[in-house]
């Protein structure tokens, strides 16, 4: 009987493939994790630092240099992470030679809530401690305040946020009792009282038609307050 030696070569290199295949991923799961590679996304002032996320991932697996890959929990690890106040997102994934790389995003804040309390509230209306490695310039948040009602507050400091005449001149915002929210301006001795955040939009176009005439006829520290509460109008009051 005339042998085939090329199914036999072809099938002794297909067992060679699998052999090779299997021998590489046993020795690619028992491989040891090495220390942490950590980058940030996105925000460059660090308000959680390389050693506050080194310490989080240790915490949450009894140290992470030099356990085997096989026996690490990436989801445990990126819950950990993103249970951190100051964390919005984290990925977590391990490379072929066991390194452990860590991807985080940070919150943002968009104004530092400053009563009986101190924190931040970040870009998606929550709330964000502050950090003792950076302290954000955003606007204060002053007066009649709670956690969880931060709505009005959240929908003027965002507007602040994408606005440039806003972001450059407003340095407080004031909640009274009445809920009613109030902005003050940089180098300006009056309050510009808002009310309500219904009509925002045409109540800032109003403030900024008001600042601009008020510029130019050199008018702007003639008054102690500007409402822009009423449709269409600027009511103010002299000093």
């Amino acid at each position: 009987m005339k042998i085939n030696w090329n199914y036999i070569k072809m099938f002794a290199l297909a067992a060679l493939v699998v052999f090779l295949f299997a021998f590489a991923s046993n020795r690619n799961s028992v491989r040891n994790i090495s220390s942490p590679n950590i980058e940030f996304k996105g925000e460059s002032n660090l308000f959680i630092t390389n050693e506050n996320v080194s310490k989080l991932l240790i915490q949450n697996f009894k140290g992470v240099k030099n356990v085997p890959k096989e026996t690490l929990d990436l989801n445990a690890l990126e819950n950990a992470l993103k249970s951190n106040p100051m964390i919005k997102n984290a990925e977590v994934y391990v490379t072929v030679n066991g390194t452990l790389n860590a991807e985080i995003e940070q919150k943002t804040p968009i104004a530092r809530v400053s009563t009986n309390v101190s924190y931040y509230i970040d870009g998606d209306g929550l709330y964000m401690p502050l950090s003792s490695n950076f302290s954000a310039r955003v606007p204060l948040v002053t007066g009649y305040v709670e956690k969880n009602n931060l709505k009005s507050i959240y929908i003027v400091a965002n507007k602040i946020k994408e606005d440039e005449f806003l972001k450059k001149h407003v340095i407080e915002i004031h909640q009274g009792i009445d809920m009613a929210v109030y902005l003050k301006l940089r180098q300006c001795q009056f309050l510009v009282q808002l009310g309500d955040v219904t009509f925002l939009d045409k109540k800032i176009n109003n403030l900024k038609a008001f600042y601009q005439k008020s510029m130019k006829e050199n008018t702007l520290n003639s008054y102690s307050k500007v409402n822009l509460q009423f449709d269409n109008q600027v009511v103010c009051t002299k000093i």
